[in-house]
């Protein structure tokens, strides 16, 4: 259920290179800024603006001029950044993506058509494919004792070895408003996350979460 050949469709990402012989989808959290860097340099200047070092944003991108956004980042095509969003770097936001007024990403990879369009929080993470985070919902990526994030799938804990795990989500995932995703929290695809939820461990594909002991398989 943690794989990346069971959460991502890696043709919706421009970022597919950089999942190439690995297992698991936190593994390309510590290589995600030099993909960037590499990625960036191969891009078209017809397709893609280059308005300073280690960033690049598709002509057809529409950016909010209060939109910080830091190196390095890469924007795709059609993609949305509105206003007072910030993107502190390292960065793949993806074709057609929106990231909406006051979120903030670190060290993420959005998959094509990824919404985080109010007030999300997003760090060493990875969405996939039409994940959609509603109003207010975050990854939390350090524990609160600073400890290695263990992924929590059931029988088979696997150890990161990173302090740092935000949420890994499947393609198709919806997140409710105002939720929670604890460090190392994988959700697969097409899932459904009820709004104001506190979410940890790995959640089935096709699954709705109501609560942490009511965890139900879709019809």
């Amino acid at each position: 259920m943690t794989e990346i050949k069971e959460l991502f469709d890696l043709e919706k990402t421009i970022a597919a290179p950089l999942f190439a012989g690995k297992t698991y989808p936190w593994e390309v959290l510590d290589g995600i800024k030099e993909f960037i860097l590499q990625l960036g340099e191969t891009l078209s200047p017809e397709e893609f603006d280059h308005p300073e070092e280690g960033v690049w944003i598709a002509k057809d991108a529409k950016v909010f001029a209060s939109a910080y956004i830091g190196s390095p980042c890469i924007i795709d095509h059609g993609a949305e950044v509105r206003q007072c969003a910030f993107i502190r770097g390292s960065a793949i936001v993806g074709k057609n993506a929106v990231v909406g007024n006051s979120t903030e990403l670190k060290n993420v990879v959005l998959f094509d058509n990824v919404q985080v369009p109010h007030y999300n929080y997003v760090g060493d993470s990875v969405l996939g494919y039409k994940a959609h985070m509603g109003a207010g919902s975050i990854t939390s990526n350090v524990k609160s004792d600073k400890t290695l994030v263990v992924i929590k799938e059931p029988g088979n804990p696997i150890e990161t070895g990173r302090k740092k795990v935000g949420a890994m989500l499947g393609d198709r995932v919806e997140v409710g408003c105002n939720s929670v995703l604890n460090p190392g929290t994988v959700i697969g695809r097409d899932s459904n996350i009820y709004p104001t939820s506190c979410v940890r461990g790995v959640i089935p594909a096709n699954s709705i979460y109501k609560d942490k002991d009511n965890i139900v398989s879709k019809r």
